[in-house]
């Protein structure tokens, strides 16, 4: 129909006939091309020549859940466990808030002054509900971050091993193997994650407060036992001394102990990971004990012992993971569970009655 406009009462008017719509879609929209995953040969070239890209890439591979990454990651790490352990392992530990990011910030400028390579494995707590974690420890290293030598890579615990991401010690593997000489794997906090970074570091570091307790909260933690150093963190300005008492109750609650099978004895430290204050005698300290350990042949024993505790490790977890995945025990969990929650049998008997069918199955 025509315009109004266009009649001849309107001839005066000029009507223009406007622009050409733009279209719907972004003309700079680029189509997204999946990307094609890398083979066996060419992560295990990259990772060797150092490629940090490709290490991420390798990573990811490992941390993945998909029955096919996990093949070619086994296939990986397997070509490159010859070119691994020629690093120093340093777990670091503490609770919450004792300024762990801070000081590991530090900890990195100062060994990379004596050149080599860093890798930082920063383990984030996932969510009980969410199940989703932050990854943002590497904002706390501001530093360390943008150093050309290093490699801070953060992973989500996702409910393993009490907050250790359960493929770390692989990612260990794939950074040695990518020339990182020095591997620092920080944990969550305190509690079991703990125990499973003491089986896969040469030296177990834990970083403290002042003002958390006396001597007998010392004697309580487990974690105490496990440490190759303790270090008082925020020694400066008006904590000094309450730093320098911490210290003292440290090393009171340390005599408790048993003699380590090291034959080192751990010692107690004050620094400021702020102030960049009393570093230089902490990393003294793991140099000394790492030589201390390779003289008496501890430092290759430990290694070996870790070595046997991953392979049990693994075989729990596969065990487990093929007892859940059983066609079987998937239809006959529910059921069971129903049966507990009901009171019709105790939690025992259900899981006897549910590993009965499962090993019956694999006859």
């Amino acid at each position: 129909m025509e315009h109004p406009e266009n009649n001849e009462a309107y001839k005066g008017l000029v009507v223009n006939a406007g622009i050409e719509q733009p279209s719907s879609v972004n003309p700079y929209l680029k189509r997204k091309v999946k990307k094609r995953q890398l083979s066996v040969n060419e992560f295990v070239e990259g990772i060797v020549k150092g490629d940090v890209t490709i290490l991420s890439q390798a990573v990811t591979l490992v941390e993945s859940v998909r029955p096919e990454h996990q093949a070619t990651a086994q296939e990986v790490i397997e070509r490159c466990l010859p070119y691994s352990g020629n690093s120093i392992r340093v777990g670091i530990s503490g609770v919450p808030g004792a300024g762990k990011s801070t000081s590991i910030d530090v900890f990195g400028l100062h060994v990379l002054e004596k050149g080599g390579k860093l890798a930082v494995l920063a383990i984030d707590p996932s969510s009980e509900r969410s199940k989703g974690s932050i990854l943002g420890d590497k904002t706390r290293m501001e530093q360390l971050s943008v150093h050309p030598k290093s490699f801070i890579r953060p992973s989500p615990s996702a409910g393993s091993l009490g907050g250790v991401a359960r493929k770390t010690r692989e990612t260990i593997i794939l950074c040695e193997a990518a020339g990182f000489d020095k591997i620092f794997v920080e944990t969550v906090g305190v509690g079991q994650s703990e125990t499973a970074v003491h089986s896969m570091v040469d030296f177990f570091l834990l970083i403290q407060l002042a003002g958390t307790g006396d001597e007998l909260q010392g004697i309580k933690r487990g974690i105490m036992e496990m440490a190759d150093g303790i270090v008082i963190n925020k020694a400066d300005g008006n904590n000094i001394d309450k730093a320098k008492l911490a210290a003292a109750q440290f090393r009171n609650a340390l005599h408790l102990f048993p003699a380590p099978d090291s034959g080192w004895t751990p010692r107690v430290l004050t620094y400021s990971g702020f102030y960049n204050l009393g570093v230089k005698e902490i990393w003294d300290m793991v140099y000394e004990y790492i030589d201390f350990v390779k003289g008496n042949g501890y430092f290759e024993y430990r290694r070996n012992e870790q070595s046997k505790y991953w392979m049990y490790e693994s075989i729990n977890e596969q065990l487990r993971d093929s007892f859940y995945h059983n066609a079987k025990i998937e239809s006959m969990l529910q059921e069971k569970e129903q049966q507990v929650l009901k009171g019709n049998l105790t939690s025992f008997v259900a899981a006897k009655s549910l590993l009965d069918t499962y090993f019956e199955d694999l006859k």
